[in-house]
C-alpha cells in the first residue's frame, strides 16, 4: 500500500486529505490512477511536486515503492 497525502490546492482538488492506494507502481501510474480517482486533480496534478519518502521526484519512470508515502505539493506563494 502507498499512502499519499495532499496539501493545499491539491486537497481541495482531490475532496480528501489522505488516501491509501495499492503499490508498488510508477510515478506516471500513480499520476494516471490520482487524476482518475479524482478528476478535478487534472488541473493541479501538472503543476504539483511529488515527495516519495520524503524526496522529491521529477521522473515518472521512477518507481514509487510499497509502503511509500507521497506527498502532493502545489506551488506555494511567498517565503
Amino acid at each position: 500500500m502507498i499512502t499519499v497525502r495532499y496539501f493545499a490546492g491539491a486537497r481541495e482538488a482531490a475532496g480528501v486529505t489522505t488516501e491509501q492506494l495499492g503499490g508498488p507502481t510508477s510515478v506516471a501510474a500513480l499520476r494516471a490512477a490520482l487524476t482518475a480517482a479524482h478528476p478535478r486533480l487534472a488541473d493541479v496534478l501538472p503543476k504539483c511536486a511529488l515527495l516519495v519518502a520524503g524526496a522529491r521526484t521529477t521522473s515518472d519512470d521512477a518507481q514509487v515503492p510499497d509502503g511509500a508515502t507521497v506527498d502532493v505539493l502545489p506551488p506555494f506563494a511567498g517565503g
